[in-house]
């Protein structure tokens, strides 16, 4: 199967268990909210981002393996793969148990880190930290598997899995809030079934690569191994980096606010994330397949590509922003009342930083492919320590926008100096174009997220389900219409037209 077809497959399952997962999920936090308490919804978020902190424990080695497997997939180097996926089933059983004693050593000083937390216990808390720490140690032991699948650019599978799981998992989990009302059913139902799940992938990756379970392995060179761990050591600063940057702000919100507010940041977060998800498939879709790419192709077309993927970003991401910008809001008061909104100066920084997000997308999943990792190892760590800087600063003077300070900013590094890097290591050429493009497109979007203003407030005025749609159809149609008004003839343009016509490979 050719990369586009397997691109096409992987999105299209994307797509049917994006759609599922976020339907029940809209109507799983509808009841939770409904019938549990706004601590425990900011509970929820908190500890979720906890974990995801933890999994810093990870520190890149599953990337650089990941990019190590891309060759002797493409090769059909059935030994290689073997020696690689047993060098990283060791490394990720060390690192459950790292992440299982970093987050038992977490457990004490929980009591600290939940402001204002209602009638939640210490007890309580720490009992349900301990299932969130539970799901996230266990599935380590299953989760380098999924690795080969990616590399095979079958990335469908995992979707497929998650996708099932996720539905079984929800509904369980609405049953036991309606009948129960009560938290910690919720939370075991979700570790039960996840559980559950891991065994099933485990057998069933086994049956699918039964090579997997030889035991007759060749150890990889010290040349090898040595070119992994380079690129690990690289990519633990990265990982560092964005943990400081991207993680922290629940627990920011935590500590300097109220627990409480991190669930109504995390209403917000689940919309955006909702439709994030579904662009993100289409990016994360392709990255093995640029894996491929960047193996078997010339840089010339290497580069083409790239142009193409970053066009395509920046048009989605801009129709995705401006929608957000206009819509955001006006959705959470419909679903959940006036009582919940944010502030706009906090939901307009989020908005500005998930634009900026779609070019950094694009930067990152190509250096994932090409395996550029150390060449900015440093810049991930200023990021961190910049957004940490300013958002405490700036929480104490204005409150949650402070925190979105931070995260635009130190965002915006990236956008400066990783085109810089790829354009020198990837294609051998300066990055003016690139900057170029980038204000052509921010422009463009800017300005017509600045006339939908004016033209939705009169449609928003008298807020109903009616006019909610009425002006998400007045903004799909003069948003695509003037982009593509604007940008149509590009080769970027034209090379995506001709592909959804089957005249490309």
């Amino acid at each position: 199967m050719g990369r586009v077809t397997l691109a096409k497959r992987n999105i299209l399952f994307g797509y049917v268990g994006q759609l599922a997962t976020a339907l029940m999920s809209f109507v799983l936090r509808t009841i939770f909210i409904r019938n549990l308490s706004e601590q425990l919804l900011g509970i929820n978020s908190l500890y979720t981002n906890i974990l995801s902190i933890l999994s810093m424990a990870e520190l890149g080695i599953g990337t650089a393996l990941n990019y190590s497997l891309y060759r002797p997939v493409a090769e059909h180097d059935t030994e290689k793969i073997k020696s690689y996926m047993q060098m990283y089933r060791k490394a990720y059983g060390v690192i459950a148990m790292v992440v299982a004693g970093i987050g038992l050593s977490i457990a004490p000083f929980l009591k600290y880190l939940v402001k204002k937390p209602g009638a939640i216990t210490v007890r309580q808390m720490t009992l349900y930290y301990f299932i969130f720490l539970f799901n996230t140690v266990s599935t380590y032991f299953v989760a380098y598997k999924y690795s080969l699948c990616n590399a095979e650019q079958k990335n469908y599978i995992q979707t497929n899995i998650n996708t099932v799981t996720k539905l079984i998992v929800t509904g369980l989990q609405i049953a036991a809030v309606v009948l129960t009302k009560n938290f910690l059913l919720y939370l075991v139902t979700d570790a039960a079934v996840q559980l559950v799940q891991k065994i099933f992938v485990s057998f069933y990756l086994n049956r699918l690569y039964p090579y997997l379970r030889d035991r007759n392995i060749r150890p990889l060179t010290k040349q090898e191994s040595g070119e992994v761990w380079t690129k690990t050591k690289a990519l633990v600063l990265h990982k560092v980096g964005d943990v400081a940057r991207l993680q922290t702000d629940s627990l920011l919100i935590s500590s300097f606010i109220a627990v409480a507010v991190s669930g109504y940041v995390d209403n917000y977060n689940m919309v955006i994330n909702a439709v994030s998800n579904f662009v993100n498939i289409i990016f994360n879709s392709v990255i093995s397949g640029f894996g491929n790419l960047i193996a078997t192709e010339s840089r010339e077309y290497q580069y083409r590509m790239f142009r193409v993927y970053r066009f395509f970003a920046s048009w989605v991401y801009g129709f995705a922003v401006t929608g957000f910008f206009i819509l955001l809001t006006p959705l959470i008061r419909l679903w959940l009342g006036d009582s919940w909104v944010l502030p706009f100066s906090a939901v307009s920084l989020i908005l500005v930083d998930l634009y900026f997000k779609g070019d950094r997308i694009v930067l990152s999943n190509f250096k994932t492919a090409a395996g550029v990792f150390e060449q900015d190892k440093y810049l991930a760590l200023i990021q961190g320590a910049v957004n940490l800087v300013l958002s405490i600063v700036l929480v104490r003077r204005i409150g949650l926008a402070g925190i979105y300070v931070g995260t635009v900013v130190s965002g915006l590094i990236a956008n400066v100096t990783k085109p810089i890097i790829i354009y020198r290591v990837c294609f051998d050429r300066k990055a003016d174009g690139y900057f170029t493009d980038t204000a052509k497109y921010t422009a463009a979007t800017a300005a017509v997220i600045a006339a939908l203003y004016g033209i939705s407030r009169p449609l928003l005025s008298h807020l109903s389900i009616a006019t909610f749609v009425l002006t998400g159809a007045v903004i799909t149609v003069v948003f695509n219409g003037v982009f593509f008004a604007l940008f149509g003839r590009s080769s970027e343009c034209r090379y995506l037209v001709d592909l959804i016509r089957n005249r490309k490979r």
